[in-house]
């Protein structure tokens, strides 16, 4: 479920099947650094996800096993290795500034880690983060920049073969970092989205089983609780779950290319909403259906 969802599903390649083979020579330690899983298409689907989808979906690489008698001792987020040391810094210093850890970071072997050492802060983004790490599944965060089936973030199901399939079941969380730096519009919006929020919600898919938005006027279970989140930080919040085409009287172009997405936030009182404005070029990031004139929103 990408963070942005649309009306109309785009068709767009998806994976290719990949697999990788653990080696039988390898030994097994508690927590042990795999060269590949054998990874297929997972029988659990994500709501959001259309099972046309989902069938499809294909993870192609996971980078840690957490021994079946240890697996509540170590984290169950993981960044894949081949996310550069630019936008791993990135998500770092994004996750820091949301979640209020300040040593959050990513061990050499490419597990999430957690300090106790809080300053300010969401405590609900505190206690995704938690959930996300001790929970049953393992989450993989795989740099997707520059994917035109990607647009923000999204995330896949998937099943690791080789292990118990019920209890350990995973997900990758698609990550376009290219994607957040076409942003533009307001600060204040700005900093309501940006790649640290984008993983929040993937991850809040999976802790959750939150849905999206299905039809405008809404914004979903999901949104609603990252909009709390952003509430915790004085944030405004995410109104609108569809982004819309910006209008422009001189060029009938512009209003093709580039969307927009609103957030709100309220005054003392609730009298007063000011509105602050995302703005993209949707061709650039992807997702737009030029032959519908669509935004993909999912």
């Amino acid at each position: 479920v990408n963070t942005l969802v649309t009306w109309r599903q785009l068709a767009l390649p998806l994976f290719a099947p990949v697999s990788f083979r653990t080696d039988a020579a390898t030994k097994t330690t508690p927590v042990q650094y795999l060269g590949g899983i054998e990874m297929q298409p997972s029988s659990r689907t994500l709501r959001p996800l259309s099972s046309r989808a989902a069938s499809v979906l294909l993870v192609s690489w996971c980078c840690l096993l957490i021994n079946s008698q240890a697996q509540t001792k170590y984290s169950k987020v993981l960044i894949k290795d081949t996310v550069s040391a630019g936008h791993k810094a990135e998500l770092i210093d994004k996750l820091r500034t949301i979640t209020g850890f300040s040593k959050l970071t990513f061990s050499e072997n490419g597990s999430l880690e957690l300090d106790s050492l809080v300053v300010n802060g969401s405590e609900r983004a505190r206690e995704l983060l938690k959930s996300a790490i001790t929970g049953p599944a393992i989450i993989v965060l795989e740099d997707a920049s520059g994917r035109a089936d990607v647009a923000f973030c999204r995330v896949v199901p998937a099943r690791v073969k080789g292990t118990n399939k019920q209890s350990l079941p995973a997900y990758v969380v698609l990550v376009d970092f290219k994607d957040f730096r076409q942003l533009t519009g307001d600060a204040e919006a700005l900093a309501a989205f940006d790649v640290g929020w984008g993983v929040l919600h993937e991850l809040d898919h999976i802790i959750s089983d939150s849905e999206d938005a299905r039809k405008p006027g809404e914004i979903g279970k999901c949104e609603d609780h990252i909009n709390a989140m952003r509430l915790e930080l004085g944030l405004p919040s995410r109104s609108e779950y569809f982004f819309t085409p910006v209008s422009s009287r001189s060029d009938a172009n512009f209003a093709i290319r580039y969307v927009r997405l609103p957030f709100e936030s309220r005054g003392a009182g609730y009298h007063e909403t000011k509105r602050y404005w995302l703005i993209w070029d949707a061709i650039t990031v992807g997702g737009l259906n030029i032959d519908t004139q669509r935004a993909l929103v999912r």
